[in-house]
């Protein structure tokens, strides 16, 4: 710093950070082991900023996206610390040229570009600098129980002529991560997340494709699902399948839908979380949906929003969310982002808006990308919940009330995606694993498949008019600008006015033409 705030154009801000990551994996397919290995990396990633907090070499020109590749490279694993400080030289004096010829890209367009409000906010905020020396965490696998594991989760799959594919797959992952900066911030902290995902496919006899999906997250190793467990998810995939192969589909549809507490997490995730990305609020080429709303109802009174990294559990079931310090150093906040339905703030990075000029510990990214204002874990609550049954009953009330023959209930969700920039509508889609009608005239549910939720984010929130009791969670990856960050949302069941559904895409295949060998009566070697 001493020799580079000096240089033409100056360096004001310098960032290091390495983060050691040792990764095991073992997966398993059709009763058959695919892949078992252990590896470990490092990683270095510098980031030199050049011109002032105000305006940098990162200010956004034209159609220029957020976030994207940071440079970042493989370091050395021995610790050799003059190795080590050879690899940062070299690389920041790379990126300083970099920089200093993307500052004068940044002035010219000053120059010719008209700036919008948001657009004249400072490229970086000032933080307090922070220091923090936690242990080291340390990982033992022993992948010989998980092979055996995968092998037979999987052959439990095939025993159901249903089953055209499956998978499972056991992740460890530990990072620790080291960070400093000019400004004085010391940060060493590391984290332990155990994966076991289960995936089945089939194919109805019309060509779609049925996936079933579950996932299991835990941090201690004694925590693992045991077999029992495992098993009976299973069990339920497998019935899942089997009988969404012989469901009907169901015709494009408006009206009632009642979304359960997982389903409603994904739900809000895609709706409402990603356009709360303080990022988005800056950009003349996002939709801007709730730039201008603070302090306005953008929904029900009667639920509030809040996303809290700093939580590890939710009633007793973990958060994947959980961080103690995003990726720009800034320790991770609990942020009130809804209360009592008015809009109250933004997920923020260091990239600060005019009226939030500081983060919030929500700055965050794949290894590999520049940090972005992420999700961490969002948690929906509700002043008014019910129990489920009383929100059915509510669901049948309004089919009545809109002489509809049924409503939609949707139990399962795998994601979705949504639309934020200007060039697109302003849309989301969201795609239902598990789909029943309910029946206004009491007739059993029925399961049904071959659609989508589809909806704009201001009309779909006000239509919500009740909710649950009862949280639900959802643990996953989420990918946008920043690479794929691990996230959690939990909300009760909701209950939805109106909802649209558009007819989901689907394949012409027909399913094989034999049935699968250990299912086929005229297959021979079946005892081998």
């Amino acid at each position: 710093m001493d020799t580079l705030s000096t240089a033409d154009p100056p360096v004001y801000f310098l960032g290091y950070t390495v983060t050691d990551a040792t990764e095991a994996e073992v997966s398993g397919s059709n009763g058959a082991l695919v892949e078992s290995s252990t590896d470990r990396n490092r990683y270095l990633e510098v980031q030199t900023r050049v011109g002032s907090y105000q305006l940098d070499d990162t200010h956004k020109v034209g159609n220029e996206p957020d976030g994207g590749p940071s440079g970042a490279g493989t370091a050395v694993l021995d610790d050799d610390i003059p190795i080590l400080r050879r690899e940062m030289w070299r690389t920041t004096d790379r990126q300083y040229r970099d920089s200093a010829e993307a500052l004068i890209k940044v002035k010219t367009s000053q120059q010719v570009q008209v700036q919008t409000a948001e657009g004249s906010a400072p490229d970086f905020s000032h933080e307090k600098p922070h220091v923090s020396i936690g242990p080291r965490v340390e990982m033992t696998v022993d992948r010989k129980p998980w092979e055996d594991r995968v092998r037979r989760y999987t052959a439990e799959f095939s025993k159901s002529p249903a089953v055209l594919n499956s998978l499972a797959t056991f992740t460890a992952l530990a990072n620790n991560q080291y960070q400093v900066n000019s400004e004085g911030t010391k940060l060493e902290f590391g984290l332990i997340h155990y994966r076991l995902e289960l995936y089945l496919q089939s194919k109805a006899p019309d060509g779609m494709n049925i996936e079933r999906y579950a996932n299991f997250d835990w941090l201690d190793p004694k925590s693992a699902p045991d077999d029992k467990t495992v098993d009976a998810t299973i069990k339920q995939l497998i019935g899942e399948a089997e009988a969404l192969d012989k469901a009907p589909l169901v015709d494009p549809y408006a009206g009632p839908a009642l979304l359960t507490g997982r389903a409603a997490a994904v739900f809000f995730h895609e709706v409402f979380g990603h356009r709360a990305e303080g990022f988005r609020q800056k950009d003349i080429d996002e939709g801007q949906t709730f730039t201008s709303k603070i302090g306005e109802k953008i929904m029900p009174d009667f639920i509030s929003i809040k996303d809290d990294p700093t939580e590890a559990t939710l009633n007793g079931e973990m958060l994947l969310g959980n961080y103690p310090f995003d990726d720009e150093g800034v320790p991770a906040q609990s942020v009130q982002l809804v209360d009592h339905g008015v809009l109250k703030t933004f997920l923020m990075s260091r990239s600060p808006l005019v009226n939030v000029p500081e983060s919030n510990g929500h700055g965050r990214r794949q290894l590999g990308y520049v940090p972005v204002a992420r999700q961490g874990n969002l948690i929906v609550s509700s002043t008014q919940g019910v129990p489920f049954a009383q929100l059915r009953e509510k669901l049948i009330a309004l089919v009545k009330q809109q002489n509809l023959q049924y409503g939609l209930l949707i139990d399962d969700i795998s994601g979705g995606f949504t639309m934020t920039g200007r060039e697109q509508p302003q849309a989301f889609q969201v795609t239902p694993l598990v789909v029943y009608r309910v029946y206004a005239d009491g007739r059993p549910d029925q399961l049904v498949r071959g659609v989508n939720i589809v909806g704009t984010p201001l009309v779909s929130l006000s239509n919500i008019v009740a909710t649950s009791d009862k949280q639900e969670i959802f643990n996953g990856y989420c990918g946008a600008e920043s690479g794929s960050v691990p996230v959690a949302a939990a909300s009760p069941a909701i209950l939805i006015s109106e909802m649209e559904f558009a007819k989901k895409e689907t394949s012409t295949d027909k399913p094989p033409i034999l049935p699968p060998p250990a299912h086929d009566p005229q297959a021979g070697g079946q005892a081998q």
